[in-house]
């Protein structure tokens, strides 16, 4: 199998250690770095004439980067990549310079499923957290509607539907498997409308709730944001937490969004501010998943 000449790692990259000792497999000459470049001109300097640079998602790789490091051929992305727009290298300069440019997806899903249902438990029973009702409550019989309705979502609802849960979801399109276990596609208002608990699972970058989602919404639910950015628009997510008798979850500042500050400290937000999805079987996936990539790129070469 072809090597790569010159690998840099342009930054933290968070491999295992195994992973790392793996990749000299791949490449002639590695370079790591393990702290962010402080501007565009050190990330060209540190990719110099490389052929191959891995990132996580920092730093940005855009096209005034991409446009200067002429030997590149490859950039891995040591971390989720949903879409074109919502990632932070310039794909589309990439494609059209020969440049291919591979991200992973769905390693971190059993974390945030087991954080949802520790969410849930914690709140429902108050356990060193405000009872969301005046009685403890299971899991059974607690409608959950899921926005977005993709791996992570599906695992998820799939645990609390075994748990006894009435499961709804609202997607581009109805899943069929789904519908045949029972959880069914709802338009999105009638599901806000509908259930006790909302479960954000979109794609970054994506806000699907605004003002008028959160009227149908209502007050007396709780909200739960897996998606790794916010889901929703900043004020009216704000002005629904400073109900009391709502509560909000999300496992990471950045998932709250920018009023993280002036919220986190409430009774009713609940955010450790750890990413639940990070644990050290997703590390193993997630290097494996890249080296996998680094394979497919020099097969293609």
């Amino acid at each position: 199998m072809e090597r790569f000449r010159k690998l840099v790692e342009a930054g933290p990259i968070g491999l295992q250690p195994w992973a790392e000792e793996k990749l000299g497999c791949y490449a002639s000459e590695i370079i790591r770095f393990d702290t962010l470049p402080e501007s565009e001109d050190e990330l060209v300097a540190r990719i110099g004439d490389a052929d191959a640079v891995l990132v996580r998602t920092q730093p940005a790789v855009p096209a005034s980067v991409l446009s200067r490091c002429s030997s590149l051929r490859y950039v891995g992305m040591c971390c989720s990549l949903y879409s074109k727009e919502s990632a932070n290298v310039d794909i589309d300069y990439a494609e059209k310079h020969g440049i291919t440019v591979y991200g992973i997806r769905d390693y971190g899903d059993k974390g945030v499923t087991e954080f949802v249902v520790y969410a849930l438990v914690r709140i429902l029973h108050g356990y060193d957290w405000p009872m969301w009702r005046k009685r403890p409550k299971e899991i059974t019989g607690l409608r959950i509607g899921f926005v977005g309705f993709g791996t992570s979502g599906q695992m998820t609802a799939r645990l609390l539907k075994a748990m006894g849960a009435e499961i709804s979801y609202y997607a581009r399109s109805a899943k069929e498997d789904c519908e045949r276990d029972g959880m069914h596609y709802m338009p999105l208002h009638k599901l806000l409308e509908q259930s006790d608990v909302v479960i954000t699972c979109l794609n970054k970058g994506v806000i699907l709730l605004h003002e008028e989602e959160f009227r149908h919404l209502g007050n007396g639910k709780i909200m739960i944001n897996t998606s790794i950015g916010p889901a929703s628009d900043m004020p009216a997510l704000k002005d629904w937490i400073l109900n009391d008798g709502n509560t909000f979850v999300a496992d990471t500042a950045g998932a709250v969004g920018e009023i993280y500050q002036e919220v986190k400290d409430r009774d009713n937000v609940l955010c450790p501010d750890v990413s639940a999805g990070m644990t050290e079987e997703a590390y193993d996936l997630m290097s494996q998943k890249v080296l996998d990539n680094i394979e497919k790129a020099l097969s293609g070469l």
